[in-house]
């Protein structure tokens, strides 16, 4: 596992993101693939295989390669990851993803939890303007959480995305720093 960053731990008291450590393949094969989690980012319910060893393995290592990926941890267990990426310094942008992979951290607020860590890690560590994120437009779920954020719908593509035969459209979604603190403060 690659030691190349040293990611600064981030936590709000309840959800905390830390670095990816290789103890994490054990807590990411602990919680398999979910359809219905998977569905959410994009894939076929249908073709959600069992979790492997090997692919826990990559996952670990996937997170750990990304300069700005964390592990989104709650009562010291993992449940899902985020990350800043496709940083852009000169227009002080960035996008983030993050997913909760834990079906019984659905719901609680950690996903809202962990954003408000990233979003505030780009605009304070990162002196960045602005962050933005596409999610599916059957995705309710984050794009609440997205919207309790602060982030706004600025665009849609439509039939973007084709899963299970179907087609559904991505929103972009944008938080701008001056929004955000308006809304903090």
């Amino acid at each position: 596992m690659s030691d190349q960053k040293q990611l600064p731990t981030l936590t709000d008291g309840v959800v905390v993101l830390r670095a990816p450590k290789p103890g994490d393949v054990e807590g990411r094969f602990a919680l398999g693939n979910t359809p219905e989690i998977h569905h959410m980012f994009g894939a076929d319910p249908g073709t959600v295989r069992p979790l492997t060893r090997e692919a826990a393995e990559a996952w670990v290592e996937a997170q750990a390669g990304a300069p700005y990926g964390w592990i989104i941890e709650v009562d010291g267990q993992l449940i899902g990851s985020g990350r800043l990426h496709s940083i852009d310094h000169l227009d002080q942008r960035a996008s983030v993803a993050l997913g909760i992979l834990d079906k019984e951290a659905l719901g609680k607020g950690f996903g809202t939890r962990a954003l408000h860590l990233l979003v505030e890690y780009a605009f304070d560590a990162l002196n960045l303007h602005r962050v933005d994120l596409r999610v599916l437009d059957y995705n309710a779920r984050a794009i609440h959480a997205y919207k309790k954020v602060g982030f706004v719908v600025e665009g849609r593509q439509r039939e973007a995305a084709r899963i299970g035969g179907n087609w559904h459209d991505d929103l972009m979604m944008g938080l701008l720093v001056h929004e955000y603190r308006r809304r903090a403060a």
